[in-house]
């Protein structure tokens, strides 16, 4: 594993009003390459923390630092808003468990992926049409469906453009909030082993939110095990999987609990 986290959160707090704690005291850092789950059952905060990670919600304390290539570790929240999108665009991706929150609807499929090589500087159209043929191929969406507009699609497709869209620009760092919810299990199988072959071959790092297990183990290497806003368990995610040494990690595992 490098020497060097490329994300670090340092205990992250985060409230609504004076009652409620969604996050407290969070660390972790991420390393190139890795793949960190966090999971828990509703309520527990993932995807509060998700949201301060992308830098959609100010934290009430703590830092989360990216090593940003031309500026090294920095805190995204000490940035104005203008700074923190600039920085981050190009380095981070976001997928949203509903696809349609992370597509373009009134674009199409092939204008989906080009979109981000555009707003990175790119400015050959012949160059866009190949890549984002390339990258319906990768996400196996039929090449004849490139200028078809993603409303036509099917759930499973909708998600697979949506990680396109979000690769293409070759991200260090993607964050994925539940992204095979809602989809039949034939489908989840599907997706997971695309995702796990795209993060495997691109080599990049990526935080997955997820309340079901199987998928956590499918595509983690480490584990963080939320309960109540707090950390209640970290490691290997064989290892919190098959041998939890929390009390409230035995629940979940063990599926007393409702996640």
């Amino acid at each position: 594993m490098p020497a060097a986290p490329l994300l670090r959160a340092s205990r992250v707090g985060k409230r609504f009003g004076a009652a409620i704690r969604a996050c407290h005291d969070i660390s972790f850092s991420v390393y190139p390459g890795e793949v960190l789950g966090i999971v828990g059952e509703s309520g527990s905060g993932k995807s509060t923390l998700l949201r301060c990670l992308a830098g959609e919600l100010e934290p009430d304390a703590g830092t989360i630092e990216l090593d940003i290539p031309a500026h090294g570790p920095t805190d995204i929240w000490r940035l104005d808003e203008a700074a923190r999108r600039q920085r981050l665009r190009g380095m981070l991706g976001l997928v949203h468990q509903n696809p349609r929150d992370g597509l373009r609807l009134e674009i199409s499929a092939g204008g989906n992926i080009a979109e981000p090589l555009m707003v990175n500087g790119g400015r050959r159209y012949a160059t866009f049409r190949e890549t984002a043929s390339a990258w319906l191929d990768k996400v196996e969406i039929p090449a004849a469906r490139i200028d078809d507009l993603p409303a036509t699609f099917s759930g499973g497709m909708q998600q697979r453009l949506q990680i396109a869209r979000n690769l293409v620009s070759q991200p260090r760092l993607v964050l994925m909030d539940e992204p095979t919810g809602g989809l039949d299990v034939s489908v989840q199988a599907r997706l997971l082993d695309l995702l796990r072959g795209l993060v495997r071959e691109l080599g990049i790092a990526v935080v997955v939110v997820t309340h079901d297990l199987a998928v956590a183990r499918m595509l983690s290497d480490r584990l963080l095990v939320m309960r109540r806003g707090e950390v209640a368990e970290t490691g290997l995610a064989d290892q919190v999987l098959d041998d939890p040494q929390s009390a409230y990690g035995q629940l979940l595992v063990s599926s007393v609990l409702r996640v």
